[in-house]
C-alpha cells in the first residue's frame, strides 16, 4: 500500500491495516527463524508499512482536534 492510499482511508481501517501487518510481521519473523524465509527484506518493508500507517493515524487524530 502506498502512502497517498493510506491518506485516504479511515483511521479505523488504519488500525485494522496495522493490526494486520503486525501479525503478518509475526509470521515473517517465525519463517526466518526456521529458515524458511526468502525475502528478509519483507521484514523491514513491513516494518516500514506499520510505521507510514501509525504516522498517517497521528496526523488524522492531530487535524480533527
Amino acid at each position: 500500500m502506498k502512502l497517498s492510499e493510506m491518506r485516504e482511508k479511515t483511521v479505523e481501517e488504519l488500525n485494522q491495516f496495522v493490526e494486520e501487518s503486525k501479525k503478518q510481521l509475526l509470521n515473517f519473523r517465525i519463517q526466518k527463524s526456521m529458515h524458511k524465509l526468502e525475502n528478509t527484506a519483507e521484514i523491514s518493508k513491513t516494518k516500514r508499512l506499520i510505521a507510514q500507517a501509525k504516522t498517517v493515524i497521528s496526523e488524522k487524530k492531530a487535524a480533527s482536534v
